[in-house]
């Protein structure tokens, strides 16, 4: 039984099955999420992007994952002209729900081959005690 985040995507399997493409969106920023000491990390994969190409927002909290680029490559022989042209673009964007308690100053990010690690504080609410006394006024 195959899981489907959303029912486009399940139409697009359906109506694509015969053909998978090599890089489907399903692929884009698998994110391991693990909790540890009060922290969420997550670990977010973006192979061929760089740390300037990652931008992290954060709003009414939810914290979002932009990744993009571009680039051009061109080969001309010696009299200046093209002779091979190639171009590669990309962007992915992703969000996390992390509470609206959470700030900016509170996450910690890193990117190392590929991989961008945060950290998270969980947004865990006290423990409501069983046995209280309401007042009456």
């Amino acid at each position: 039984m195959r899981y489907y985040p959303s029912v486009f995507d399940m139409f697009d399997d359906f109506f694509n099955d015969s053909y998978t493409p090599a890089y489907s969106k399903r692929d884009v920023m698998r994110t391991d999420i693990h909790e540890k000491d009060g922290q969420y990390l997550l670990e977010v994969e973006l192979p061929g992007y760089t740390k300037e190409d990652i931008k992290l927002d954060l709003k009414d909290g939810y914290l979002t994952i932009n990744a993009s680029h571009g680039s051009t490559n061109e080969d001309k022989d010696d009299k200046g002209n093209v002779i091979r042209s190639e171009r590669r673009f990309g962007s992915a964007t992703r969000s996390f729900y992390v509470g609206e308690n959470v700030k900016s100053e509170d996450i910690k990010a890193r990117f190392n081959n590929g991989i961008l690690e945060l950290s998270v504080p969980s947004n865990k609410q006290p423990k409501v005690e069983e046995n209280t006394r309401i007042m009456i006024e």
